[in-house]
């Protein structure tokens, strides 16, 4: 695990870093709120294992790594917003702390700043902004044309959660300079991880208690929203194998790559296992 830790602590350094910059102060306040809260950081794992599975130099993917960590965090506060939840990660979120407004200005600052540290590369920007149109999509479907049945469900969990995944393992592999196929495959492979990272959330959402999951449940049910448990009727047992199908995909799409046997590569298919299993 030291391996992991210090790669996450190298993202975590630079992400400090890259907030101690902000200003005003006010806005700094609000948007290490939301940053610093804790999360898993899996989407900037994602970017510093992929360049350097590919035999990159993982310090080149740490400012694309931090960039769609911010991105992510961006979405979440609008999240928020909307589902109206007040705890995220177990601390107060960004609207019920500062009031809808700040929050939404802690986002755009959020995006701001994620986009500062993609736009040395036009190719990163061009990833990027290709799965931010990708996540505004799966959010407006959420809101205005939900799914139906399990096909429109997986569009929406591949546009809301998959894109950034994808993007994620594109950065890495740009920043790694691999050649396009070899950046489609490592984005195939992480937009299936994200996919099943988000049907374990519906699940976590239906069966965790709020304390070990460090966000309200029970909110997929109680606001219609979308789930995987609520568009299908599937059980908890059932959709976590659906999750596990997905979890399988991602693998076979990085078994395409040709990578050498690596402690990052290794990482890379621990994850596509883990997602499915987590409890939080």
């Amino acid at each position: 695990m030291e391996y992991l830790e210090q790669r996450r602590d190298r993202v975590e350094e630079r992400l400090r870093d890259v907030l101690d910059d902000v200003e005003p102060t006010e806005l700094a306040a609000q948007i290490r709120h939301v940053a610093l809260s804790g999360g898993k950081r899996v989407r900037p794992t994602v970017a510093v294992l992929v360049c350097e599975s590919l035999g990159g130099d993982p310090a080149d993917a740490v400012d694309y790594a931090v960039g769609i960590e911010l991105v992510h965090n961006a979405s979440l506060v609008i999240d928020d917003i909307i589902d109206e939840s007040e705890l995220r990660r177990g601390t107060p979120a960004a609207w019920a702390e500062y009031g809808h407004g700040p929050a939404i200005i802690a986002s755009d600052g959020l995006l701001g700043e994620a986009f500062a540290l993609f736009s040395a590369d036009e190719r990163a920007m061009q990833t990027v902004a290709e799965s931010m149109v990708e996540l505004g999509e799966g959010e407006a479907t959420e809101l205005i044309a939900q799914p139906a049945n399990e096909t429109e469900y997986m569009e929406l969990a591949r546009r809301k959660t998959g894109a950034l995944f994808r993007a994620a393992a594109e950065l890495g592999a740009i920043a790694a300079d691999a050649d396009p196929y070899t950046v489609e495959a490592v984005g195939t492979y992480a937009e299936r991880v994200g996919v099943a990272f988000q049907m374990r959330d519906d699940v976590l959402d239906a069966t965790a208690d709020a304390e070990t999951l460090g966000k309200p449940t029970g909110h997929d049910a109680e606001m219609e929203r979308p789930s995987l448990v609520e568009v299908t009727e599937l059980t908890p047992e059932e959709a976590n194998q659906r999750a596990r199908d997905e979890s399988d995909a991602a693998l076979e799409a990085l078994a395409t790559v040709d990578a050498p046997d690596s402690q990052s590569l290794e990482y890379l298919k621990d994850l596509a296992e883990f997602v499915v299993v987590r409890e939080r």
